[in-house]
């Protein structure tokens, strides 16, 4: 059994969304381990948020940046994060990903806005 200290170790996790008629769409994505949940940072406006508010249930994998999967799938739930949190995530990928990760999120919250971005919360 994949525990969530295993995943959040991992550099990248494939987070898998379901469209509503069912199709999986797997999407690459840094991570961190926060407490005994995953967390995962991507841009406010994307169609997995979007899946996401609509049927929670996900699953993730351990794969590398291109997205091929490396380790084994484990099913969760997961939410979106209020923006106050999603700031607490900015900054646990920072911390894991040092300079690239702080990098990233520079730019990001440069071209984007800090509401430009959000967290998401997977429990498995």
């Amino acid at each position: 059994m994949t525990t969530v200290a295993e995943l959040g170790a991992e550099s990248v996790l494939s987070l898998v969304t379901y469209k509503k008629d069912g199709t999986p769409v797997a999407t690459p994505l840094w991570v961190a381990p926060d407490d005994d949940t995953l967390v995962l940072w991507t841009v406010a406006a994307s169609w997995k948020v979007k899946r996401i508010r609509r049927n929670p249930e996900v699953t993730v994998t351990p794969c590398t940046a291109r997205g091929k999967l490396t380790g084994e799938t484990v099913t969760g739930r997961a939410e979106i994060m209020p923006a106050t949190e999603s700031a607490r995530v900015r900054d646990l990928i920072k911390k894991k990903y040092g300079l690239m990760g702080r990098l990233t999120v520079w730019l990001s919250v440069l071209r984007r806005g800090a509401d430009g971005t959000l967290g998401i919360r997977v429990s498995i």
